[in-house]
């Protein structure tokens, strides 16, 4: 039998903690909400009645069950009002000596068979434990934010919590309505693990200017499908909170260079920019505390469609005949270009001689592409802009094979071409301003976003993807959580619309190997190697959804 949990207790009433205060309270169970003095106690109480007028304002809550909410919450200063609950979860700030010192206190305060509980994101739960005098019954609850609205709660077991303690906390996750996924105690946990290594790479992307700060977003938004562009999302958790978390990590995982965090980061931090609780970090905002952006110094301007030295654009040539050339010959022809289709080798490429721009859709091989190029050179007027759509070859390789390299960019359209809005634009260094002014212009005709980068491998939406499904096929390949407790964590936890393993199952592993390799060549970064398991599954034939195996069996589908 599961104990029952009448009463629990809070400690720390800041955004975390008084959501779950709010989490316990709706769903019947009384508790003490305990802070630090009245003046922080008073702070805590805004917090959870903000939170629960706004549901109310939303039609979330009815004003009923609201009152009826805080009737069951008993704001209190000091832990000595935590002496006969069930349960304490403890939500302050991430230092671990401030943890220990509240934990040996409430080892002190507590009943001997309450358990006690943190909600910490990436320090060590078994170094929080050893402060008490009953480490068995110590263990994570580490609910995610905002608490009242994520369904993820990561139950995280020491080497000594007792199984019971463990079975309780997951029968009280279902009973608040949470997917509770256990796990054992390491740094970062699942979803953190994951979501930190991608924040902390797309922060290096924005250090070397290899992109702007809008374009790193927009591109993660609209090509990678993800709620939030990872510069944003750092602004909505704290750039001291993400500090903390990548450095706890780097010490305690292993010091992987994925997690040791970005120079900027901890200049930001140091500058007082973090994010929107203090009205600036990556994004300016209208005050502390306010979700709103306004334009500062680094705002692009506005861009003309068709101008800033674009050159006119009638007819368009597309060369390939695979579903990427279909999908880009239906979407040039609905925006009102004039368009040219020819399938290399069964076609002469004569019919380009009078197009204005050239995109070619043939195989990802560079030998392939650049004979292309070459024979484009040729053909095709001077002034026209030659595009590859190349996820992962070098475009400056590309542009070399012909005379003409100036005016040779990148084109990556997301696919399916028809479907996604996003296009990155890859400038080389020898692409001129008015290549990549027609590519922007085009793209606004096309009504896509279009995103300017390096000729760097992966571009912005691959260099952030692969490297996070590399990290958790790795996660998987240590045993340390399964397949689908990764997909839920990184769903119900973090809001992404589809797990890591069905996000490599769908784009298939010969696909993610082939990228990851070209990022490890690049970049020569231990922290990029492929996961063997990877290259393992790979060449065993299991491909993924088309293949009917990946890291999911498909064949029953």
């Amino acid at each position: 039998m599961a104990r029952e949990f009448t009463s629990v207790g809070v400690v720390g009433l800041g955004t975390m903690g008084a959501g779950i205060v709010e989490v316990f309270a709706r769903n019947g169970i009384d508790v003490v909400a305990v802070e630090v003095s009245e003046a922080a106690l008073d702070r805590g109480r805004a917090n959870l009645t903000g939170s629960t007028d706004r549901a109310v304002a939303r039609g979330k809550l009815a004003e009923a069950d609201r009152d009826a909410l805080l009737a069951r919450v008993d704001f209190q200063v000091g832990l000595d009002a935590l002496h006969s609950v069930d349960l304490v979860v403890e939500a302050v700030p991430e230092r671990l000596d401030l943890k220990r010192r509240i934990f040996a206190e409430l080892d002190r305060v507590c009943r001997p068979e309450a358990i006690l509980a943190t909600n910490t994101s990436s320090l060590s739960v078994t170094e929080v434990s050893v402060a008490t005098g009953r480490p068995q019954q110590v263990v994570g609850i580490h609910f995610f934010n905002p608490a009242p609205v994520m369904k993820l709660v990561e139950v995280v077991r020491t080497v000594v919590t007792a199984a019971d303690v463990v079975a309780d906390v997951e029968a009280l996750c279902a009973r608040l309505g949470k997917v509770g996924v256990t796990i054992g105690d390491r740094a970062g946990f699942i979803a953190n693990a994951l979501l930190f290594g991608y924040l902390n790479h797309a922060v290096a992307m924005f250090e070397s200017r290899y992109a702007s700060r809008e374009d790193i977003d927009a591109a993660m938004k609209l090509g990678g499908g993800l709620p939030m562009g990872p510069l944003a999302l750092l602004d909505l958790i704290g750039l001291d909170t993400a500090y903390e978390i990548l450095d706890t990590m780097y010490r305690r995982g292993g010091r992987d260079r994925r997690h040791a965090p970005v120079p900027l980061v901890r200049q930001m931090v140091t500058a007082g920019l973090l994010g929107r609780k203090s009205g600036r970090g990556f994004y300016t905002y209208e005050k502390p505390g306010s979700s709103k952006v306004v334009p500062d110094e680094s705002t692009p301007q506005e861009r003309p469609a068709a101008g800033d030295g674009a050159r006119r654009v009638a007819r368009v040539g597309v060369v390939g005949s695979g579903a990427t050339a279909a999908g880009l010959v239906e979407v040039f022809a609905g925006a009102g270009f004039d368009v040219v289709q020819v399938a290399p080798g069964a076609e002469p490429l004569d019919g380009l001689a009078e197009v204005d721009l050239v995109v070619e859709a043939v195989a990802e091989d560079l030998g392939v592409k650049k004979e292309l190029f070459a024979s484009l050179d040729g053909v095709c007027k001077p002034g026209v802009v030659l595009a590859t759509t190349t996820s992962s070859l070098p475009v400056i390789d590309i542009a070399m094979a012909t005379g003409r390299p100036a005016d040779v960019v990148g084109l990556h359209f997301s696919g399916p071409v028809p479907a996604r809005p996003l296009v990155e634009i890859v400038r080389t260094i020898r692409t001129g301003e008015e290549a990549t002014a027609t590519a922007r212009a085009v793209c606004a005709t096309l009504g896509r976003t279009a995103v300017v980068c390096g000729d760097r491998a992966g571009f912005v939406v691959d260099a952030l993807l692969f490297p996070y499904l590399n990290d958790a096929v790795k996660m998987l390949e240590a045993g340390y959580a399964t397949v689908d407790d990764i997909d839920h964590a990184m769903k119900l936890g973090c809001g992404y619309p589809t797990g890591p393993f069905e996000l490599l199952d769908a784009v298939g592993l010969d696909v993610a190997l082939a990228s990851q390799r070209a990022l490890y060549r690049e970049l020569r970064d231990p922290g990029f190697a492929p996961a063997p398991l990877l290259e393992h599954l790979v060449t065993a034939g299991y491909l993924g959804r088309e293949a009917g195996r990946g890291f999911r069996d498909h064949t029953a589908h």
